[in-house]
């Protein structure tokens, strides 16, 4: 298929077109998922939107299959498995970037908006994914970044050059008063980046420092410009007239900046707003500033305006740092015309203090409270995101699950898989979470590649002195990004399937040990694999309205081993329990009320889903104690609750 152009008068193939109409007609036929009806409220919208109860599957390219022996995973390797993502049941695929890049932080730093990096395939690689994608009812939602472009995409370097038009593009801000420009302590803030040092880059060609929240390759675009934002609105609308679904947006909650009456930045010269002051590794945060800033439901309604306007069948879905869940609900009620839903992570914060290189071990009250907080907020209008894993965090299953022998780990990653999947909102499934992955147990810094733990290691051990080179490596190995990053561990050959042993060039980042025990070969046939788990996962919200619709109730939120919450649907119910420890526990109160007063009415007990025998399960619910890492939904009659909804 050819490529497009992408200049002012583009014009669109009609060939493409009529296939693109035509894929979308056939994939709004997806037999997968019951249609619910409108007397269901989901998110508060009529009708209800497609994905109330659908599940996203998040492919992380360059580590899911490599198809031409590189050692990179590529658009080609995801069309191979696309049979495999139908299997498992999803809905949609979300890529993380595919863009041309220069790779600096693996794809989120982007060069040219239109074009697919060489490393990953060409254009036309990537519509064959689409058309394959959409032939089996599957969905392809595209990571979008542009809170930052990269430091060699065309607006920047146009900005640097200041040509008419582009001057104002990016944040620039002269030195510091007093200080030579490009010297230490010149920067024009005391902001600290999240990668690492300054926030701030002197730029010698135009003689003003830049701000990059993120690696100093990775400009932020000022969005206060109303010609960037065309340019983004622009280049959106080019992707979805190509047949993509929608875009997850990265940090999109970071685009609207805190500045005085003039225009200008906190604790930049002549700021009318004081810059806080500086942390223990010698920068300031810019994070109360930049997130979910004054103007940002300005900028998300107008870009649903100017893009999605008109259109059906996609989904937007935000990265929300500096979100709280109130708010949440208000960014995605239907009535905002804003965003579909936001990845919040107040839930992913409650196990770290000050900083994500300080963790501890969980504390089941916290991670209650803060889904419930998230539950209870979108319970009249909005829409939640449910997740634990993702290309950012470290794989949940070492996290907060059991991993010290091979049945309490296949038993605790079904654990976390049920517990998460029985909340309402919408699943997110990160690749290998199915067959339930693991950290990577990486041991020394020249296995990590991951930018954010290489700079943090040299600020916080070499530059700071905060901690020992043996504590920052143990915190690496807890918490880094590149736990979740190995390759897809497709098999028990020496690359996991990953890429053919033949080709002589080992992946980019090393594949983990326990690839014997832990692959997609070994579990794809098994029915009590972590694989077929998932499966009845997603099958049970594709087909049970309460799994996806019914109301949400927590339960013994003070009891710190069991997690247990009811989920409501008209007259029907179902009790969810989770034993999150190594001991056999009893079911507190309130549960076991839920299940006493259903025996007494002698309620048709059926346990939807478990991950012990039935035998096991039954005898849990008789005795009314979990054994270590027992997981089910239970609920009771027949029916599931539409025609009482």
């Amino acid at each position: 298929m050819s490529r497009w152009s992408h200049g002012p008068r583009r014009k669109i193939k009609t060939e493409y077109l009529l296939l693109t109409t035509l894929i979308r007609l056939e994939i709004m036929t997806d037999s997968q998922r019951r249609k619910l009806p409108d007397s269901i409220r989901t998110n508060g919208a009529t009708p209800n939107p497609w994905w109330a109860n659908a599940v996203v599957y998040q492919v992380y390219p360059r580590s899911f299959k490599d198809s031409n022996g590189d050692g990179l995973g590529d658009l080609k390797g995801i069309e191979e498995k696309l049979d495999y993502l139908a299997r498992l049941g999803v809905d949609v695929i979300w890529l993380s970037p595919v863009y041309k890049s220069p790779q600096d932080d693996n794809g989120y730093d982007i060069a040219d908006y239109y074009q697919i990096d060489p490393l990953f395939g060409t254009l036309d690689d990537m519509d064959s994914l689409l058309a394959q994608a959409h032939r089996r009812g599957i969905r392809v939602v595209m990571d979008l970044v542009v809170n930052h472009t990269s430091d060699e995409n065309e607006w920047f370097r146009k900005s640097v050059r200041r040509e008419p038009g582009y001057e104002d593009w990016y944040w620039w801000e002269p030195a510091k008063e007093g200080h030579e420009p490009g010297t230490p302590g010149a920067e024009p803030n005391l902001w600290g980046g999240s990668f690492g040092g300054s926030a701030w880059q002197y730029c010698p060609q135009r003689g003003e420092y830049y701000l990059h929240t993120f690696s100093r390759k990775q400009p932020d675009l000022k969005w206060e410009n109303p010609q960037a934002r065309q340019a983004v609105y622009r280049m959106m609308n080019w992707w979805l007239d190509r047949g993509i679904d929608g875009f997850r947006m990265d940090v999109i909650t970071l685009i609207s900046k805190r500045i005085d009456s003039q225009g200008r930045l906190p604790g930049v010269r002549g700021s009318e707003i004081e810059d806080l002051p500086a942390g223990p590794e010698g920068y300031s945060s810019p994070w109360p500033f930049s997130m979910d800033g004054p103007r940002l439901d300005e900028y998300l309604k107008e870009m649903r305006s100017a893009v999605f306007e008109g259109r059906q069948g996609y989904l937007t879905v935000g990265e929300a740092q500096g979100i709280s869940p109130e708010r949440n609900a208000v960014i995605t009620s239907p009535d905002s015309k804003e965003l579909d839903m936001l990845f919040l992570f107040d839930h992913l914060e409650i196990d770290q203090e000050g900083t994500k290189w300080n963790s501890h071990p969980l504390e089941l009250g916290r991670l209650k409270a803060a889904m419930k907080r998230q539950q209870e907020a979108v319970a009249q209008a909005g829409w939640t995101s449910l997740f634990f894993n993702n290309h950012d965090q470290p794989r949940a299953l070492s996290r907060w699950g059991q991993t010290s022998s091979g049945s309490l780990r296949v038993r605790s990653a079904k654990a976390l898989g049920l517990l998460l999947h029985m909340h309402r909102g919408t699943p997110y499934i990160y690749e290998g979470e199915e067959i339930g992955m693991t950290n990577a147990g990486f041991t020394r810094l020249d296995q990590y590649r991951d930018l954010e733990s290489i700079n943090a290691y040299r600020q916080r051990v070499q530059e700071a002195g905060l901690q020992t080179p043996e504590s920052m490596l143990a915190s690496l190995a807890k918490v880094s990004r590149d736990n979740s990053r190995t390759p897809m561990q497709w098999d028990s050959s020496e690359y996991a399937g990953f890429c053919p042993e033949s080709s002589g060039k080992e992946p980019w980042l090393a594949v983990n040990p326990n690839k014997d025990q832990i692959n997609v070969a070994s579990q794809i046939d098994d029915p009590d694999s972590v694989f077929s788990f998932y499966r009845k996962l997603i099958d049970l919200r594709h087909t049970n309205p309460v799994v996806s619709s019914g109301s949400f109730s927590m339960l013994d939120e003070e009891d710190g081993k069991i997690y247990s919450f009811r989920r409501d649907l008209g007259d029907r119910e179902i009790l969810v329990l989770v034993n999150m420890s190594n001991d056999s526990t009893a079911i507190p109160a309130q549960s076991s009320q839920e299940l006493e007063q259903h025996q007494q009415a002698a309620a048709s007990r059926q346990v939807l889903l478990s991950n012990l025998s039935d035998e096991a399960a039954a005898s849990c619910l008789d005795s009314l104690e979990l054994e270590p890492w027992a997981a089910m939904a239970v609920t009771w009659g027949g029916g599931d609750g539409i025609a009482a909804a």
